[in-house]
C-alpha cells in the first residue's frame, strides 16, 4: 500500500489576540508539489524504515525517521494494533521549510496503518492522536481535502485562556470552516532560500511569548481582508485582487511578525518577486518558503526569480491541488 500527500502553503494565522474568545484560525493553500510518498507493508513485528536511494539528504532522512516512528507508535498504541510494519519513503522534501512536511509525514504514516487495519479515521481524529494541529488545522485540511482551506481556530478556554502555541498550551485540532477549489489555470512560484532562516522549537515559542497578543485592530483588519476580499475575489477568479489581499496580509497581525523575523535576504526576495510582476507574494508559515501568484500573463516571474536566486536557493512552479491524499492498495 502506498500513499501520496500534497504539501501546503500556510498563508496566515488569523487571531492571536483572543479578545473575542477564540484564538488561532488560519488559511492555507494545498499545492501539488513537492510530495511525500510512503509505502507500507506488513512485517512480523515492530517498525522498520527504509528510503529510496534517491533520498540522500540526511536532514530529510532524520526527520522522516523520527516522524514515522513516533506516529506509528502512537496510532498502534491507541488502537492496540498488533502487526508490525515496514515503511519505505519514496519521496520527501526538506523539513522546516514552510511547506508542512511534518504534518504530512505524520498523517500519512497513521493513515496507512489504519487502512491496513480497515479502521476509518479522518485527519482531525488522527491529529488528536498524533498531537498535531494544536495551533493550525491547515495541514490536516490539505491532507484530507486539498484546495484553499480555512480553519476556525480554538475556543480560548481550550487553550487555558492563552493564545500561545500548542507546545505551550496543547489543544485538539480545530474544525475546518471553509474549503474552496483554487483556479486550475493559476500557478504559484515557490522560492526557498538556502540561508538558514527557519524558526523552530524554542525560538518559535519565544516569538509567541514576546509578540502575543497581537493588536486587536490588526486581527479585525485581517479578518475583513480574508472574508470580504480574499475569499470572494478567489471565488470570482479575480487574480489581481487575490494578489492584493495576499500582499496586505503580510503587513498585519502575526504574519507581519513572522515576516519581520526573517532575514533581510528573504524580505528582499519577497519585494523582488513583486517587482518581477507576481500578483501577490507571501511567506508560508515562518518561512523560508516564499510564494508568488502568477498566470499566463506574467510567466516571466518564474525565470526572473530563478535568475535572481541563482545557486543560493531553489525555485519551482506548482499549482493548487484540489484534492487531498491519494492511496493505492
Amino acid at each position: 500500500m502506498i500513499i501520496k500527500t500534497p504539501s501546503r502553503l500556510h498563508m496566515t494565522l488569523i487571531d492571536l489576540n483572543g479578545s473575542y474568545g477564540r484564538a488561532d484560525g488560519g488559511i492555507g493553500l494545498t499545492i501539488d508539489k513537492p510530495n511525500f510518498t510512503l509505502q507500507c507493508e506488513h512485517s512480523e513485528s515492530g517498525i522498520s524504515i527504509d528510503f529510496n536511494e534517491k533520498i540522500t539528504d540526511e536532514e530529510i532522512r532524520k526527520e522522516a525517521f523520527k516522524k514515522i516512528s513516533m506516529s506509528a507508535e502512537k496510532v498502534i498504541s491507541k488502537y492496540n494494533f498488533d502487526e508490525g510494519f515496514h515503511f519505505t519513503v519514496e519521496e520527501a522534501y526538506p523539513p522546516h521549510s514552510g511547506l508542512g512536511s511534518g504534518t504530512q509525514m505524520s498523517l500519512a504514516t497513521a493513515k496507512l496503518i489504519c487502512e491496513f487495519n480497515q479502521k476509518k479515521v479522518d485527519s482531525i481524529q488522527l491529529g488528536s492522536i498524533l498531537g498535531r494541529g494544536g495551533s493550525s488545522g491547515i495541514g490536516m485540511g490539505a491532507f484530507d481535502y486539498g484546495g484553499f482551506v480555512v480553519d476556525g481556530g480554538h475556543d480560548l478556554k481550550d487553550k487555558g485562556g492563552s493564545v500561545l502555541p500548542s507546545s505551550v498550551n496543547p489543544a485538539k485540532p480545530p474544525q475546518l470552516i471553509g474549503r474552496y477549489d483554487f483556479p486550475e489555470d493559476w500557478e504559484i512560484v515557490v522560492a526557498i532560500s538556502d540561508a538558514d532562516t527557519t524558526v523552530t522549537g524554542m525560538k518559535e515559542d519565544d516569538i509567541f511569548e514576546k509578540y502575543c497578543p497581537v493588536p486587536k485592530n490588526d486581527v479585525e483588519k485581517l479578518s475583513h481582508i480574508i472574508f470580504m476580499n480574499l475569499i470572494p475575489f478567489l471565488l470570482e477568479k479575480n487574480i489581481e485582487s487575490v494578489g492584493d489581499s495576499i500582499n496586505n496580509i503580510q503587513k498585519l497581525g502575526f504574519k507581519n511578525i513572522e515576516v519581520s523575523r526573517q532575514s533581510q535576504n528573504v524580505r528582499v526576495l519577497m519585494d523582488n518577486m513583486r517587482q518581477f510582476g507576481a500578483y501577490g507574494v507571501g511567506m508560508s508559515s515562518f518561512g523560508p518558503a516564499i510564494y508568488g501568484l502568477i498566470d499566463k500573463h506574467n510567466q516571466d516571474v518564474f525565470k526572473a526569480t530563478k535568475d535572481y536566486l541563482g545557486d543560493e536557493g531553489i525555485v519551482f512552479k506548482t499549482k493548487a491541488q484540489n484534492h487531498g491524499f491519494e492511496i493505492e492498495k
